[in-house]
């Protein structure tokens, strides 16, 4: 199918949309919709700039899975709240989340998730299966930047780490010039970076003494993670010793974190809502409504009447495009 696949990092924009617009954005019974708001008019913002043919938005059905967690039991450990063990988030988000997904299903935009995996193994499995199209993925989130490529499918990452405004398309030749990365492996380089330097927001503790400018000079003169360690068990090779050491202390940490931060490519994946599917070439964007009536009372209820409209303008809607 010709056209272009968008894949939607679901929390990690929502996230950025809960913290980007005040609380104060209530529904008219008083609940917070800033999310709500936010998420749609993020959604409406990057159909008009992009305008792709197909877009998913990918769940975390799991946002912390156990064969991550049974492999570096650190992994994302300091986002858990100590008093119920899950995920520490606003107290008003969760509900809005529920908004967000009920609205996705009115609007007609598919949402796609894996059970025990994160969205970013949902959006690595879709990008591997696609085979025609271009792939755009949307996120907040550095981790993603290890799917970029070229061959076989060209896959960029819209970076909105700084915000829609300062948002980023990267490639692998982005990539590579920003982190100082061999271009012709400038995914998989960025994840075999991550894993020496580590990553202190997702609970990676690194290689000791490894940070960004060693790890992409090491990477880049040896080629691979691979050809490093070969190099650095070689008396021979021109490791610098404080690096070998630590590179040869640390290889357990390094075998269990080529799990720990790679993103799968072959999780089971639900695309739309329920419907078992392989790929995502059923997320046509509705041309209208899935369920009318449904998006129409969710507008009157949560007073979102507004970011509803942008939505369905960029989406070419006649129906609630001119609220």
């Amino acid at each position: 199918m010709a056209g272009t696949l968008m894949l939607l990092d679901g929390a990690s924009l929502w996230f950025r949309s809960f913290y980007a617009i005040p609380e104060k954005l209530t529904a008219p019974d008083g609940r917070p919709v800033n999310a709500v708001r936010g998420f749609v008019d993020t959604i409406a913002a990057l159909v008009t700039t992009h305008e792709p043919t197909r877009l998913v938005v990918c769940l975390d059905l799991d946002w912390r899975p156990a064969f991550r967690t049974d492999l570096i039991g650190s992994y994302k450990a300091q986002r858990v709240a100590q008093d119920t063990g899950r995920e520490q988030v606003p107290d008003s988000l969760p509900p809005q989340v529920d908004m967000i997904l009920e609205l996705l299903r009115c609007a007609g935009i598919a949402t796609a998730g894996a059970d025990g995996c994160e969205a970013d193994d949902v959006i690595g499995t879709l990008t591997d299966r696609e085979d025609t199209d271009d792939v755009i993925v949307v996120s907040g989130d550095r981790d993603l930047l290890q799917v970029v490529a070229d061959d076989p499918v060209r896959v960029r990452v819209y970076y909105v780490g700084r915000g829609l405004a300062k948002a980023e398309l990267m490639g692998p030749d982005e990539v590579a010039a920003k982190y100082g990365l061999p271009v012709t492996r400038a995914g998989a380089a960025y994840t075999e970076m991550a894993i020496l330097r580590g990553d202190p927001s997702d609970g990676l503790p690194g290689v000791p003494g490894i940070g960004d400018k060693t790890a992409s000079t090491l990477l880049t003169r040896f080629g691979s993670l691979d050809a490093l360690l070969t190099a650095a068990g070689d008396s021979a090779a021109d490791v610098p010793a404080r690096a070998r050491k630590s590179l040869v202390n640390s290889v357990d940490y390094i075998d269990a974190a080529r799990i720990v931060a790679a993103v799968k490519r072959d999780a089971t994946i639900t695309v739309g809502y329920g419907a078992a599917a392989e790929s995502a070439t059923a997320a046509v964007l509705p041309t209208e409504p899935a369920d009318s009536a449904g998006l129409a009372s969710l507008v009157e209820e949560l007073g979102v009447g507004a970011a509803v409209g942008r939505l369905g303008r960029s989406l070419g809607w006649t129906e609630f495009a001119t609220r």
